[in-house]
């Protein structure tokens, strides 16, 4: 979820050789439009729906020889560096994963995706499979320059429901429950809450709900528009001052700053029984799923809401996190390539076998239809949960750093993470964030 900034031509070779990458086909090495074979190639990530990804794309090469496409995985941080770069040099792979919102307007503004319109006005089932309001993060001034590719990610509260019966305690409904359970975690030697804040993006899920919780959306849609003093909204001090309450009570693990989401560090401490909850996106299920296979199925995991913050003017069903992630073209492909690119995304995507596999690896697609699937699935409480959740939400916010310019999410993370350690007050926080507008 987290970005950095468009340093377009300033990769660095150590940036390069930290990056973990894995290629599945046989002409390794592919870097993008200019790889010397001319095939397609496509960039993802590792863990969430990986396996899905591997098996589709194994399905499609071995289906379609004149048409194979190159994929080579990376773990969430390090690809979203690279990827801004590879898009800046005009380098970007055929197939390019993204989150739709701000970043993906900034290739659109560089000229550096392709517009898929035509693509779907000839082929309307390129998209009619999708909820529309899943859809339309992939949407940019009226033309369609992304289409989805993985399962919803709203974020939750995951519990430990052994921790929680040790205590004799409910999961949080409210704010005032989620404070009230803190001293009583601590006082048996468990963090209350297990936080990723090495990572900084996890920081920002506390952001979104609070401020949607207390404002509504209209908070965020003035930030996005940019309105002069648009981060001293009331809404954004109070949720600041919240969160730094969190803190000095001690409700995040000790040493949070340098807990990595990307080795789910954070994950295991919650199924490990060292930390009773974790606020954490849907895409940890399948995560734990994979890591620790007994702590779901021996029904020690938890899911509730983000609780509710009483006399808040939003609404408690509004949902934060990820409509989805989405494959756009790159505008530098090569004819062969977006032709297979536009095939493979055609019939290659959320076909049967390929919602099945999200499905089977505790994913809710965002496609019409799911309930009766969802009910035979082998995890129906928890994936019927995600997919009412998403489809039930007045309002599902894509997460702030992906809807914001990447000047201003770089700057949001790298502020929210001086909060979340009390380096500066709510008001240093506004008063930082209200000198990114427009930029």
């Amino acid at each position: 979820m987290s970005l950095r900034n468009f340093r377009s031509l300033r990769v660095t070779a150590g940036l390069v050789a930290a990056v973990l990458a894995v290629s599945l086909s046989a002409a390794c090495g592919s870097s993008g439009p200019g790889d010397r074979a001319g095939q397609a190639t496509a960039w993802a990530l590792t863990g969430g729906d990986e396996r899905t990804f591997r098996s589709s794309f194994q399905q499609w090469n071995s289906g379609h020889g004149g048409q194979p496409i190159d994929v080579q995985f990376f773990q969430n941080d390090a690809y979203k560096q690279k990827i801004r770069t590879a898009v800046g040099a005009g380098q970007a792979p055929t197939l390019i994963f993204g989150w739709g919102g701000g970043i993906l307007k900034s290739y659109v503004d560089a000229g550096q995706v392709a517009d898929l319109t035509p693509d779907v006005t000839a082929n309307p089932t390129l998209k009619s499979r999708y909820l529309p309001s899943v859809l339309d993060s992939g949407v940019i001034g009226g033309k369609t320059y992304a289409l989805p590719n993985n399962a919803m990610q709203p974020v939750l509260l995951y519990y430990n429901k052994d921790l929680f019966r040790q205590i004799g305690a409910q999961p949080p409904k409210t704010w005032p429950e989620l404070l009230a359970l803190i001293p009583k975690f601590n006082a048996r030697n468990i963090a209350p809450l297990s936080l990723a804040g090495q990572s900084k993006w996890p920081l920002l899920m506390y952001e979104e709900y609070l401020v949607d919780r207390l404002g509504g959306p209209r908070v965020f849609d003035d930030i996005a528009a940019n309105k002069p003093n648009a981060w001293s909204d009331p809404a954004v001090l109070q949720a600041n001052t919240m969160i730094q309450q969190l803190v000095n009570a001690g409700a995040f693990v000790k040493n949070f700053a340098s807990v990595d989401a990307d080795s789910n560090a954070d994950l295991a401490l919650l199924y490990t029984g060292k930390a009773a909850m974790e606020v954490m996106g849907s895409w940890a299920y399948p995560s734990i799923k994979t890591q620790n296979p007994q702590f779901i199925s021996g029904g020690k995991l938890g899911y509730v809401a983000f609780p509710a913050v009483p006399g808040g003017k939003g609404d408690p069903a509004d949902v934060a996190g990820n409509p989805a992630n989405f494959w756009s073209i790159s505008a530098k492909a090569t004819p062969e390539q977006r032709k297979a690119a536009v095939a493979y995304l055609t019939d290659g995507v959320l076909n049967q076998s390929y919602v099945d596999s999200l499905v089977t690896g505790g994913g809710v697609p965002p496609v019409a239809g799911l309930e009766p699937k969802l009910a035979k699935a082998s995890d129906p409480g928890y994936l019927s949960f995600i997919y009412g959740m998403a489809r039930q939400a007045p309002h599902f916010q894509l997460s702030w750093d992906q809807a914001l310019s990447p000047a201003q999410a770089d700057a949001l993370l790298t502020n929210l993470g001086k909060l979340f350690l009390n380096q500066i007050t709510p008001a240093q926080f506004s008063a930082a964030m209200n000198a990114t507008i427009g930029k």
